[in-house]
């Protein structure tokens, strides 16, 4: 009698604790779970051009990806675009946080400076770099003539376009970047810095042997999240190139945006979406399986 109440009791604490986690639940099943799921099941057919399928396919689909040459282009292009973009932004935003984190007069408006990036939209930042980056009367140009570097078609060329892109999407992460190592900074023990001081420790071995390590699980999280954000990056390249110039800035999820919204093989383009979605969960994996080890955590 007394183990039927006990369970009796445990599954309503198991119904109460389902109900307030419902909303959540449906919002993972309506926006993540279900879009997922569809997108392997179109992935094994072939569908018409409003999404509907017309004959199962098997994995046909995913040995003509294997096999295309534009899916591994746009494969290396988002590879490039992730390394251009994650390490460079935390490279820029650590000196900054830490400059932000100095007890200086006027401070705060230097904090705010680098962290109102948060409130602009990608899609808007987007536009404002593209209008920067013309090539007659963008300022980018005007500011690289001053120090005698040629003007460039930035946009235009292939060979520097990709690089315009991410200078626009580090320039948008910089704040949330510098936000969250501020947040970091502010929670290193003063005691810890002062006995390094008094123990004869430079700014550099303060920095190396207390700042970093302890800085580093929000250097984990920030590079984690900063690789998913890379690989699902599209605002910027719809807004800023469309791909181009020859297909220079087609990252995979602009690759299937254009084979499910212009070319309408959903197919073909949920085959690729699956695959998207592995790669991004085998670098997760790989990150937390090798990368995590040099984090300290308190």
């Amino acid at each position: 009698m007394r183990r039927k109440r006990i369970r009796s009791k445990g599954m309503r604490s198991l119904l109460e604790a389902l109900l307030y986690l419902a909303p959540a639940l449906i919002i993972l099943i309506v926006f993540v779970f279900y879009p997922l799921i569809r997108s392997f099941y179109l992935s094994l057919f072939e569908t018409n051009f409003m999404g509907q399928p017309i004959f199962f396919n098997g994995i046909e689909h995913y040995k003509t990806l294997i096999r295309s040459t534009r899916f591994w282009n746009s494969l290396r292009t988002t590879g490039l675009y992730t390394i251009y973009t994650v390490p460079v932004a935390l490279s820029l935003a650590i000196p900054i946080a830490l400059l932000g984190n100095l007890r200086i007069r006027g401070i705060t408006f230097y904090r705010t400076v680098f962290i109102c990036t948060i409130a602009v939209s990608t899609s808007i930042s987007s536009i404002i770099w593209t209008w920067m980056f013309f090539p007659t009367t963008g300022v980018v140009n005007d500011i690289i003539g001053m120090i005698g570097i040629a003007p460039k078609r930035w946009l235009q060329d292939p060979s520097v376009a990709l690089f315009a892109v991410a200078i626009a999407t580090i320039w948008k992460g910089m704040g949330l970047n510098v936000l969250f190592l501020l947040a970091g900074l502010q929670g290193i023990p003063e005691e810890l810095v002062e006995a390094a001081r008094i123990d004869g420790a430079n700014g550099w071995n303060v920095f190396w042997n207390i700042t970093l390590p302890i800085l580093s699980p929000t250097i984990f999280f920030l590079v984690v999240v900063g690789t998913i954000d890379a690989f699902r990056s599209f605002a910027p390249v719809h807004i800023m190139t469309r791909g181009g110039p020859l297909r220079s800035t087609t990252v995979l999820v602009y690759s299937i945006y254009q084979d499910a919204f212009i070319n309408f093989n959903f197919g073909f383009a949920s085959a690729q979406a699956i695959t998207l979605f592995l790669i991004i969960l085998a670098l997760t994996l790989i990150q937390f399986r090798y990368a995590e080890r040099s984090v300290h955590y308190q």
